[in-house]
């Protein structure tokens, strides 16, 4: 009996333990332990977006929507309580704007909030940030086919405009024939010139006598009257000028047209309310795109992080490095082994002032960046790659705002310019504290550290 009691309490025990342990795995997995931070932001149209919808700061899943308040009225908006990760408050800041996007054409719906500038001060909890409308794939359809309206309707008013210049022609031709008629006919003064007989012997024989006398002047005359008959007969004047008429209108019509062409995509290529162009926000996007495929790569990957299995896939050379702090990461001797390679850059050697106080990738610091991969060998391709970001702006958290967006700048150059897994290659920002041993006490710019698999 004793055995059966000693079986079944340690039955309860390893039950209470396994429930335990999930519960710990499932709030990690949803942040339920780490400390948060409550923002605020008004949209005119959520797009799709709901409770529960995840929250990204920078492209790193942040947390989530916790609230959604409906509006009263047509011309208020709704307002969107957000819950996000206390590590990444650095980045947020007041002139910070929130976007509502989609994960690729059909995917989920989540709140992107994008770093604000180096030198804007912090979000405060509870504040309420600046927002920017979603874009729509139906309001460019919209303005697409808006344009080809206009055109459609210029050509339409084009060939009115022919049509009637050809009746105007038709109308002169009918006239001359009638005048003709009337002439032959004997009407009006001309008329009854030629129909008079006597009149006619007259003039036949003066003009008998006059090209008896002149007979080398009447052939040259006879020649210029050939000539001049044959120009008539064709009415290439007319036809020349009516054409040039219709060629200076054509020209005016497809000069507006090109005008207007051009005003429709000045406001389609032209910045936003916030100063943001058309190109930049493909930009982003296009960034945002490939974070999310990243992700989703992530996402079915997801048991190598599993607690059970994550000693089997350390051990063949798989990590996530959104779990892990920038002080543990300076610690861990995986990532600070002597084994590895490293690669330093400083900022000066790779960015350039970009827009709105930002940087970005000069041409010199992308040539650097390829001869630091070909240095490497064809090997690089087989190992992890951490591209760890420095910066000594003054303030920590500006610090750990910039060596993020240098070290994100240069993996989205690596990514889209060599044929690494996108898994495979990672970012950690470090301020301007490298870890120790590795031959420098601070720096600012990058370094791409090419792990050893053990």
């Amino acid at each position: 009996m004793s055995r059966r009691y000693f079986q079944v309490g340690l039955f309860i025990v390893a039950g209470v333990t396994l429930f335990g342990l999930g519960i710990f795995l499932v709030g990690n997995r949803h942040e339920a332990f780490s400390r948060h931070l409550v923002l605020y932001s008004d949209f005119t149209d959520i797009d799709g977006l709901i409770d529960g919808s995840k929250v990204r700061v920078g492209g790193m899943d942040a947390g989530e929507v916790t609230r959604i308040d409906v509006p009263a009225f047509p011309r208020t908006k709704f307002h969107v309580q957000m819950r996000i990760d206390e590590r990444l408050h650095g980045m947020v800041r007041t002139d910070s704007v929130v976007t509502i996007e989609t994960e690729g054409l059909v995917g989920e719906t989540f709140v992107s909030i994008h770093a604000g500038s180096v030198g804007a001060t912090m979000a405060q909890a509870n504040s309420t940030l600046q927002s920017s409308p979603p874009v729509s794939i139906a309001d460019l359809m919209a303005g697409g086919m808006g344009v080809m309206d206009d055109a459609d309707a210029s050509l339409k008013q084009l060939g009115s405009k022919i049509n009637v210049s050809l009746d105007g022609m038709n109308l002169a031709v009918a006239n001359a024939n009638d005048l003709l008629i009337g002439l032959k006919q004997g009407k009006g003064p001309v008329g009854m010139l030629l129909r008079d007989q006597e009149m006619a012997a007259q003039i036949r024989e003066t003009m008998a006598n006059v090209q008896s006398t002149s007979s080398s002047f009447n052939q040259t005359a006879a020649r210029v009257n050939t000539i001049v008959r044959d120009i008539q007969q064709r009415q290439l004047p007319q036809k020349i000028d009516e054409t040039m008429n219709q060629a200076q209108a054509a020209s005016v019509e497809a000069n507006r047209t090109l005008q207007l062409v051009h005003r429709t995509l000045n406001q389609a290529l032209g910045p936003d309310i916030d100063g943001v162009t058309a190109g930049q926000n493909i930009s982003q996007t296009l960034t945002s795109v490939n974070q999310a495929t990243g992700n989703m790569a992530e996402d079915t990957e997801a048991i190598k992080h599993n607690f059970f299995f994550k000693s089997f896939f350390k051990h063949r050379g798989y990590y996530s490095l959104s779990s892990i702090s920038p002080d543990e990461y300076r610690h861990d001797r995986f990532f600070t082994n002597a084994n590895g390679f490293r690669s330093w850059l400083s900022a000066d050697a790779l960015f350039q002032p970009g827009a709105h106080g930002t940087e970005e990738l000069s041409a010199a610091g992308r040539r650097a960046l390829d001869a630091a991969i070909v240095g490497y060998g064809d090997a690089v391709f087989l190992h992890p790659i951490v591209i760890e970001g420095y910066s000594d702006a003054g303030e920590r958290a500006d610090e750990l705002a910039r060596s993020y967006s240098r070290a994100s700048m240069v993996r989205t150059y690596l990514v889209s310019r060599f044929p690494f897994v996108a898994n495979n290659i990672g970012v950690m920002p470090l301020s301007s504290a490298p870890p120790p041993d590795v031959k420098h006490d601070d720096w600012s710019g990058v370094c791409i550290s090419v792990l050893e698999k053990k």
